[in-house]
């Protein structure tokens, strides 16, 4: 019996990597320091690993940026508009512009579409293909980080993304084919690649295989069996590791047996009853190994070593112990890197705990307890991990009783506004007096240096609490200003107060812990620290309303109160696995109505509750999403149902596919909606079209997530188009998400160029009427 890891925190414990890559980004580094600091990460992680005695350690997990960007740059699947760069540019340089696109010596080339990985809170860069789209060898990464750890004396298990996920993954730019069809073109490529690792004397291959937990068409199954059926053809001495993660294969568990792959990859904490169904399935090869994914590798729990323990020996009587490895469920990409350096998580709660680095101790444990390895050491780790398991299940700072019965009290009511759509449409634009096609932003304005730092001296009790209030009040009274001097029309407060979009609300709720160091990576550079929800959840006074009351007391304009909502929250949070998710989601969403009603009896006539993540809740399988989104949508409008007509309720959603769930997202009945929409060029609307979708919206005009300034007229012909597609009584303009993250130049630039598309449009309008 063997164990192994499927992936490792890239970020390292500090975020040395985020603050490396910035650096050079903004030229204050050159790319050799930047590869310095990735090299030192990945040498942590590989040592680590080896004198942990994890037995297959992967490599080529790692990424500046992003791993499926890292493949599109392997196969050199690079659009046509990066040419002029590859042509006189270094290929890093190619490749942190198809993230972020790239504005400077004479170039202007927007980025590549970002989205969510899978239901995760990590965002890919979205692979682009072409009808002839071809494929070749260019870079070097996954030999030359094999090459690395070899110096080092560990033998890695190279990590791939499969070819059919990769080509499942991405985006036909255009009509006329499907993507799975240029498989014809792209599986030489990995062979080829393949070659290369087996002449550098690689025993295993992980691939990565996610759509195995998907929805497949027959076409698609097929695919996965040509694909590995070749690749056992051409290397039958190849050890092949495929890899499931965050489902069960289902209907795709016979395609999934039937490959000719010496392991298959499960995750036992999405759904531990699949072991059975497949170590009784027929097509089970007598041959084939299980890693058996015990360990979670999406949440920071401590596993619990008896349940474990149950599910292996169940797999060792009937395939015995040398055909299983025992694994986190996935990557560890999905959680912190170690609990050792957390010192102010409350001691009760911190035992219950378990981050990357912990997680592998677990897998270890658990074999040396399955092999009789160890055994005084292992029994005493048995010991204390049961003491701590049942210290959790009987602790008292998990329930209280007046919140369980507020969320059984719920009525249909509580979920319903007063009036419908019309009606309020109506009422709001005889109260709030906005023009036709209203600017606004998403919520957040750059945290520069000097508002962070403020943070850090508060906190470190440098600045006391009044001089920390002064000048968060001086910072929110210059982006009034620099609002109203630039003539937008619905101001924001910029947030300056805040540290995180989730975290600042759990800090103020209770059942909620914080880190440290419990970064994570996001997408790119940015990384959150999610709160861990361990407890009842409820609100102790009002979070937002003093600082969104000062804004609006500075300006006749109107201020947009500025809301997480309940199932961001709890998407973003690391969530308690005591009790349904929707539970815990309807508490939250009973904490922020509360807060709401407070925004509006302090004078905001406009309230927004971002739900950025509803869409990477859905589950994997389409026949579940039904349940989900019933008490998704639900929880928002618990949310936001407290208010009179009058009140506008605005939600903002990014980076999702809207065509599946749209009469979801009407469900949900928020007055207006922002939404992502520029790196797609206004593709998103066309379902909002179709869908003749009832209230109001907002599509992003310009990309955030890029430092790039977009013109007035590249704004304005988005506009045009969101404009054939939506009324224009019922559209606003506005970026595609808050600005925390950007610079003040830019985004005084941007914004400036936004409001003078939309008087534009707004002028050419009125001339034609």
């Amino acid at each position: 019996m063997k164990t192994t890891n499927l992936g490792y925190p890239r970020i390292g414990d500090k975020r040395e990597l985020k603050k490396a890559c910035e650096n050079y980004w903004s030229e204050q580094n050159t790319i050799h320091e930047l590869q310095e600091v990735a090299k030192e990460i990945r040498t942590r992680n590989w040592t680590l690993q080896k004198e942990l005695g994890i037995d297959l350690i992967p490599s080529n997990d790692f990424s500046l940026y992003d791993q499926v960007l890292d493949l599109s740059l392997t196969l050199n699947c690079i659009p046509e508009r990066y040419n002029a760069l590859k042509n006189k540019g270094s290929l890093i340089d190619v490749y942190f512009a198809m993230a972020r696109g790239v504005q400077k010596n004479g170039l202007d080339i927007t980025a590549m579409e970002m989205t969510k990985w899978f239901d995760t809170n990590y965002h890919y860069i979205v692979p682009e293909f072409a009808r002839n789209q071809e494929f070749i060898l260019l870079s070097t990464k996954i030999f030359d980080e094999y090459k690395e750890a070899l110096a080092l004396g560990i033998k890695t298990k190279p990590v791939l993304i499969g070819p059919v996920s990769y080509l499942l993954l991405g985006k036909e730019k255009e009509k006329g084919f499907h993507r799975i069809d240029l498989l014809a073109k792209l599986l030489p490529v990995y062979l080829e690649i393949i070659k290369q690792l087996c002449d550098l004397g690689v025993t295993y291959i992980q691939f990565d295989e996610p759509y195995l937990a998907m929805d497949l068409t027959q076409k698609e199954q097929k695919a996965l069996r040509h694909v590995y059926a070749e690749i056992e053809k051409s290397f039958p001495k190849l050890k092949v590791f495929l890899a499931t993660y965050f489902n069960d294969c289902r209907d795709n568990l016979e395609t999934a047996l039937s490959l000719p792959v010496h392991t298959l990859h499960i995750d036992l904490i999405r759904n531990p009853a699949q072991l059975t169904s497949i170590l009784t399935h027929s097509n089970l090869n007598k041959n084939m190994c299980l890693s058996l994914g015990v360990v979670d590798g999406r949440n920071i729990w401590k596993n619990d070593f008896e349940q474990s323990l149950s599910l292996i020996q169940q797999a060792i009587r009937a395939i015995g112990p040398e055909r299983i490895y025992i694994a986190p469920s996935c990557s560890l990409l999905h959680v912190p890197c170690n609990l050792e350096i957390e010192k102010n998580v409350a001691s009760e709660v911190k035992q219950w705990l378990a981050f990357a680095k912990q997680k592998l101790e677990e897998v270890i444990v658990l074999k040396q307890l399955i092999s009789n390895e160890n055994i005084e050491e292992t029994k005493n780790k048995l010991q204390e991990n049961s003491k701590a398991i049942q210290n959790r299940n009987s602790s008292t700072l998990i329930h209280d009783v007046a919140v369980k019965q507020r969320v059984l009290a719920l009525k249909k009511e509580d979920s319903q506004r007063n009036s419908s759509f019309k009606i309020r449409q109506s009422i709001q634009k005889s109260v709030l007096k906005l023009p036709l096609l209203p600017t606004t932003t998403i919520g957040s304005f750059p945290q520069t240096k000097e508002v962070r730092g403020w943070r850090q001296k508060f906190k470190k009790g440098i600045l006391s609490k009044s001089e920390y209030d002064q000048l968060i009040a001086k910072e929110t009274k210059e982006a009034i200003a620099f609002q109203e001097e630039t003539g937008i029309d619905v101001l924001v407060h910029g947030e300056f107060e805040r540290n995180d979009m989730v975290e600042y609300f759990g800090e103020q709720l209770s059942g909620f812990a914080f880190t440290s160091f419990g970064w994570v990576q996001s997408y790119g550079s940015r990384c959150v620290k999610p709160p861990i929800i361990y407890g009842d959840v409820s609100r102790k006074k009002p979070m937002t309303v003093r600082w969104s009351s000062f804004a609006q007391s500075l300006t006749k304009k109107l201020v947009k109160g500025m809301l997480t909502g309940p199932v961001t929250i709890l998407q973003w949070s690391f969530v308690r696995n005591d009790q349904p998710r929707s539970a815990t989601c309807n508490q939250i969403a009973l904490a922020l109505r509360d807060e709401v009603t407070d925004l509006e009896k302090a004078g905001l006539k406009i309230i927004q509750i971002d739900e950025p993540a509803i869409r990477e809740g859905l589950p994997l399988r389409k026949n579940e999403w039904s349940s989900y989104l019933e008490w998704a949508i639900k929880a928002f409008r618990i949310s936001a149902s407290g208010v009179a007509d009058e009140t506008q309720i605005h939600t903002h959603m990014c980076y999702s596919e809207f065509n599946d769930i749209i009469q979801n997202i009407a469900d949900m009945d928020a007055d207006v909606i922002t939404i992502e929409c520029s790196r797609s060029q206004m593709e998103l609307l066309d379902v909002f079209s179709e869908f003749n979708y009832p209230n109001e919206i907002g599509p992003g005009v310009y990309d955030i997530h890029s430092p790039r300034v977009p013109s007035k007229n590249e704004m304005l012909a988005l506009l045009e188009k969101a404009s054939k597609l939506i009324p224009k009584e019922n559209l606003w303009v506005n970026p595609d998400c808050g600005l925390k993250t950007r610079h003040w130049p830019e985004t005084k630039k941007a914004l400036v160029e936004m409001v003078k598309s939309a008087q534009e449009l707004r002028q050419s309008t009125q001339v034609n009427t």
